[in-house]
């Protein structure tokens, strides 16, 4: 049998199960591509909150990465928790020299508002990996954490997405969910717009969703689909995602991975 599709996460490990490197599996899996993973970090996290973090060395992080891509090989990658300035570099130049498509989600705070990046990983997020970055996927306060620039309407978030493409990524997918209305993102090149709406759901189990929709667009991007394509269909899976979403534990719980029922697996583009 040939082998699926292959996409690569370098993220943190949530214990909880419902973001992290335990979601980006997930959704790799649901999206018909092999999932492998760099652990960066180790979480105490459940539905209330993260109770504590672990940054692995970078020696252990670099070996995990070696380890899948001279052997494996990767067709994507997507980052998420990089805790200090130190491991934001260490990947970005293990990133730079590569051919596949990188999907970067600049992890700023947890659902909960705890706090998942050293203040001064911020120079190197923007000088070292956006520059690598096929995709850059932040939300509202992220981009502000990263431009300075505050977003109060759509208007604002052009200006928040032109200030992020200075930084040297192909494209910016700025997610509006902060917003009042329609759930409304901007993805642009600085050439072109495509704003993605979907109807705000009376849900509040939505842990996870960052780290599932920029996983959900490494994994198109490694089925052969350009980035707009990619990022519209991540759009879908994850506003059916947050339709399912359950409960779990006190507080807020998942967005439903597998709302579909069954693994998928679409024939590459």
């Amino acid at each position: 049998m040939q082998a699926p599709p292959r996409v690569l996460t370098v993220a943190g490990s949530d214990s909880g199960g419902g973001a992290g490197i335990q979601a980006d599996l997930k959704t790799m899996l649901a999206l018909g591509t092999h999932g492998m993973s760099v652990i960066t970090a180790v979480t105490a996290q459940n539905s209330l909150g993260v109770q504590g973090a672990w940054e692995l060395p970078v020696e252990a992080v670099t070996a995990q990465y070696r380890s899948v891509v001279d052997d494996i090989g990767v067709q994507a990658v997507k980052t998420g928790m990089l805790a200090s300035a130190t491991l934001v570099g260490a990947v970005a130049g293990l990133l730079a020299p590569l051919a596949a498509p990188v999907v970067v989600d600049p992890v700023g705070v947890s659902k909960h508002g705890d706090p998942l990046l050293a203040p001064d990983a911020l120079d190197a997020l923007r000088d070292r990996l956006l520059p690598v970055a096929t995709v850059v996927t932040p939300n509202l306060p992220e981009a502000e954490q990263l431009t300075g620039v505050r977003v109060a309407s759509e208007d604002d978030m052009r200006r928040a997405a032109a200030a992020l493409l200075a930084y040297g990524p192909r494209w910016v997918l700025l997610k509006g969910g902060h917003l009042a209305g329609p759930a409304t993102d901007l993805l642009t090149d600085g050439a072109t717009e495509h704003w993605l709406r979907a109807p705000r759901l009376d849900n509040r189990h939505t842990h996870g969703t960052g780290c599932t929709l920029a996983s959900a667009t490494a994994a198109r991007l490694a089925h052969g689909d350009d980035v707009p394509t990619a990022v519209a269909a991540a759009k879908e899976y994850v506003t059916a995602a947050i339709a399912a979403g359950f409960p779990l534990g006190a507080g807020i719980g998942p967005v439903h991975h597998g709302h579909a029922g069954t693994v998928t697996w679409p024939t590459p583009r």
